[in-house]
């Protein structure tokens, strides 16, 4: 008889698979370095001159279609490879590179330590700067490619004009062309469910540092390209262009609109202000719409190819998003903390996975009807296949409200509509941890909350094959007071309770920094509060179905098709033949509304029809969902924790209460991270840290510095 997996585990991939896996990461590798090459080419005598009459006269396109071909197509084709690469990946055993990581992961590990710390672009790696270095010298490279074959061809057109005024003309112009570079990437991080994101192993709270970074960039050029043409203008008396609305060029009003909407998205998302106002920083940043309309108007279509790509798949997204959202999930329970935390417990179906330290946007419509808060998964979907959980502490009005909502509620139910977009995750970078030897995890405060999936996960690893070795484990957390203890009780997964816990070696220095000892009131036991479903409830489920990432595959390459046969349609039976009539050229504004409409219209349509056809499809999965009415059998009880009298004792010890056994408990100062980071054995040591920035930036000097070489680690950081 064939051997079967262990329940809830995949079969490893063959060797063809795993080739077949290998082609595409090369492919997608190689088409996206093409496109690079062909921005730095652009800008030369040699694609003018050669490449561009060439591609005209083998093709037969135009300008707008030659820059599609060359700028766009690459980009979603790179898209199309990732996404059946995950899909791939899926179908397999998506833990195997995390346990075997081979040599090659192992000399990357150099490239992924910090090297800068503390400084204005937070905590990065080798990795992150060379790429970084790279992007300015692409950008440097284009720039002056481009203003070098411009001031050869400088003729003075105006009466009065020096030489100075044209070259400075001609520079501002290409500023703007440049900044199209950093626009063409600037949306791509912010897609949370694009593929592109897993294909490299980044996460969407990750991602969202490469966002400010291209944002910024893009700014400092976009300011720069604005104000050389308002200088340009003033010095040649023609400061009244700044109020002209050319019909059949580019369009200053719309530019200038543009700069205006990208001032107010980057000045209110400048730290300070972020921290201090985030709502004002939030709802600033829907200025992206009118940004993205005026850059279009502004600088026509054609010109417009360069940043579509990224527009695409974030408009792909973003209507995935808003589909999942309309939707309102069924909330089966929440577990009410005495430090006012809350545990929010959805059903979800069993076909979604996701992996540990994902984040899940929840939006509860009696609370807020506009907010949506990130909060990290704290189930495990391989060991809590019908559950998924987030945990929410009161640390502002939001979360707030939505505590004494919940507490008001009697526990034998009610209801509460929640809608959610994700959960959002990135498997390589998610599971990396299981291929150390030993894993410490420094927390403060709710930070602790992507560790509860962490743990979770590895409960289930050790229980499903007996030849999986899970890493020695080490949780330093860090709370303000002793209230915040009863965090630790979530890390008792529903779904085998304390027996399963147990299979861990596991370690728990829990320190209390603003009490000097333990509290002599007896810590007040948390309550459940159960919730009646809604017939039009529905479990949390993968907004394509279980194939999603091949369905999303589909969805790009199909919007994407639909939408060049409209413009192809829309250019040859109606631009077309009034451009044929040398007396009249359509309007730049109209071809582009035009356009615009089309590219709206084709991504609503395919990705509306997808949804639809899997919701239709998954209608008997919900079904099959079944109610709960009441306490879950075998819940593991709120309120686990308690402390004997003295400042650094050990948790009293039950034998039935391994959890309890494993946590020491000190009061009155903070943990000695680099003594007990330093003081922990072996060649392959994962550092995983979450919560406020000081600490990151404390646990990531730690491990760059100095000897510990075998320190690997990764920030868990949320910059929305």
């Amino acid at each position: 008889m064939e051997d079967t997996p262990a329940k809830g585990k995949k079969r490893p991939p063959s060797a063809a698979e795993a080739a077949a896996r290998s082609a595409m990461l090369l492919l997608a590798a190689v088409v996206f370095v093409g496109w690079l090459v062909v921005w730095a080419v652009f800008p030369t005598r040699t694609y003018s001159s050669t490449w561009a009459p060439k591609l005209a006269t083998l093709t037969g396109f135009g300008k707008q279609a030659i820059r599609m071909m060359l700028f766009v197509f690459p980009v979603l084709l790179v898209y199309v490879v990732a996404c059946v690469y995950l899909h791939l990946h899926e179908d397999g055993d998506p833990d195997a590179p995390s346990r075997t990581r081979g040599g090659f992961s192992r000399r990357m590990a150099a490239w992924r330590r910090p090297l800068l710390v503390r400084g204005p672009l937070g905590i990065v790696t080798p990795m992150e700067l060379a790429f970084l270095l790279m992007l300015l010298a692409l950008l440097v490279w284009f720039y002056s490619a481009y203003v070098t074959a411009e001031f050869a061809k400088i003729r003075i057109k105006l009466p009065g004009e020096k030489l100075w005024q044209a070259r400075l003309e001609k520079a501002a112009r290409r500023l703007g062309t440049t900044g199209s570079l950093c626009v063409a990437l600037l949306f791509l991080p912010v897609a949370r469910g694009s593929a592109l994101l897993p294909l490299v192993g980044l996460t969407s709270e990750a991602s969202v540092k490469y966002h400010v970074w291209l944002g910024n960039l893009a700014m400092v050029i976009f300011t720069a390209h604005g104000l050389c043409y308002i200088t340009f203008w003033a010095s040649t008396d023609q400061i009244d262009e700044m109020l002209k609305w050319a019909k059949t060029r580019m369009a200053n009003v719309a530019g200038e609109l543009t700069l205006l909407c990208g001032l107010a998205m980057w000045a209110t998302a400048l730290p300070r202000v972020r921290r201090r106002m985030f709502e004002l920083f939030y709802y600033a940043h829907h200025l992206y719409v009118p940004f993205i309309l005026f850059c279009a108007l502004h600088v026509g279509v054609t010109a417009f190819c360069f940043i579509l790509p990224g527009v695409f798949v974030f408009a792909v997204d973003r209507c995935l998003r808003f589909l999942q959202s309309r939707t309102c999930v069924r909330l089966v329970s929440a577990r009410l903390l005495p430090s006012e935390a809350v545990e929010l417990n959805f059903a979800k179906s069993p076909c979604l996975r996701y992996s540990p330290t994902s984040t899940l946007f929840v939006n509860v419509p009696s609370v807020s009807r506009l907010q949506w808060h990130p909060f990290t998964v704290t189930s495990s979907s391989s060991l809590e296949l019908d559950t998924l959980s987030v945990v929410v502490t009161s640390r502002g009005s939001w979360t707030q409200k939505l505590y004494d909502t919940v507490s008001s509620l009697p526990p034998s139910g009610g209801h509460l509509g929640v809608s959610v977009e994700g959960p959002y995750c990135a498997a390589a970078a998610s599971t990396r941890f299981l291929g150390y030897d030993s894993l410490v995890m420094v927390s403060g405060g709710s930070g602790i909350t992507p560790f509860i999936s962490v743990i979770r996960e590895l409960v289930h690893q050790s229980g499903a094959a007996e030849t999986v070795q899970a890493p020695r484990l080490l949780l330093v957390c860090v709370f303000k007071t002793s209230a915040e203890l009863d965090m630790l009780d979530l890390l008792v997964p529903v779904t085998g309770g304390l027996s399963a816990i147990s299979r861990l070696d596991l370690r728990i220095e829990a320190f209390v920094t603003r009490e000097g000892e333990p509290s002599a009131a007896r810590k007040q036991p948390g309550r459940e509060v159960w919730f009646k479903p809604w017939p039009s409830d529905a479990p949390v489920a993968p907004v394509l179905g279980s194939s999603g990432w091949l369905c999303l595959g589909a969805v790009v390459a199909s919007s994407f098709a639909v939408f060049l046969v409209l413009v192809a349609a829309l250019q040859r039976f109606y631009i077309y033949p009034i451009d044929g009539d040398t007396n009249h050229v359509y309007p730049w504004a109209a071809r582009t509304m035009l356009n615009l409409l089309f590219l709206g219209a084709s991504v609503a349509g395919v990705t509306g029809a997808a949804f639809l056809w899997n919701k239709r499809g998954s209608a008997d999965e919900e079904m099959k969902v079944k109610s709960v009415d009441g306490p879950t059998p075998g819940m593991p009880p709120v309120a686990l924790l308690h402390w004997a009298g003295g400042v650094e004792r050990e948790l009293e010890s039950l034998p039935a209460q391994p959890l309890v056994k494993a946590t020491n408990v000190h009061f009155g100062h903070r943990p000695d991270l680099k003594r007990m980071l330093l003081g922990i054995e072996g060649e392959n040591v994962g550092v995983m840290a979450s919560g406020p920035q000081g600490m990151l930036e404390e646990v990531a000097t730690i491990c760059s510095s100095g000897p510990p070489s075998n320190l690997h680690f990764q920030c868990i950081s949320f910059t929305w």
